[in-house]
């Protein structure tokens, strides 16, 4: 869930601060390592990558981080009330919502996009952090519908469900 809480603050940011601004943020904050260190591959993939962005590349940042933080969060509150039907949709979210755009909606598409076509630090990092969650989610999922579907133990002195042969009563004989 903190991750839920902070692509919903990610989303409010990128909601009220513009593509330039955030260009200047990454400047300052990477000025100083760049003057010690000028081929620091980190700071030059910031520096390039919001260097590019447009108020339309914002705003889908924005929606996106937004609809999957809130999402992410009413459905892992779900999951921790322990209510079993919300272990599919986390497990459909994760999956849905690891794109990289709206018509990239898929882990296999990701794969393709860091192999094939550009690699991706983040995207690669998305790609498999939402992978095992989801992963873990269905395992999750499996041990409690397995665990719902066990008989529950009988209290003591109860009977535990298993039919035995009932003595005869008193005084009649086989």
């Amino acid at each position: 869930m903190p991750d839920g809480i902070l692509e919903v603050a990610g989303g409010i940011v990128l909601l009220f601060v513009s593509p330039h601004a955030i260009e200047h943020i990454v400047r300052a904050l990477t000025a100083h390592e760049l003057s010690e260190d000028l081929p620091d591959l980190v700071a030059r993939y910031l520096l390039h990558s919001t260097s590019h962005l447009s108020s339309g590349v914002t705003l889908f940042g924005a929606v996106y981080l937004l609809s999957h933080g809130i999402a992410k969060i009413v459905l892992v509150a779900l999951v921790l009330r322990d209510k079993l039907w919300a272990y599919p949709w986390l497990i459909a979210l994760l999956l849905a919502f690891s794109a990289y755009q709206l018509y990239r909606i898929t882990i296999a598409y990701q794969i393709y996009r860091i192999t094939a076509v550009h690699f991706s630090a983040g995207l690669t990092a998305l790609t498999v952090f939402d992978a095992a969650l989801a992963w873990l989610t269905w395992r999750e999922y499996r041990s409690r519908r397995a665990l719902r579907n066990e008989p529950a133990p009988a209290a003591p002195g109860q009977p535990t469900g298993r039919r035995r042969h009932a003595a005869p009563p008193p005084g009649k004989r086989p």
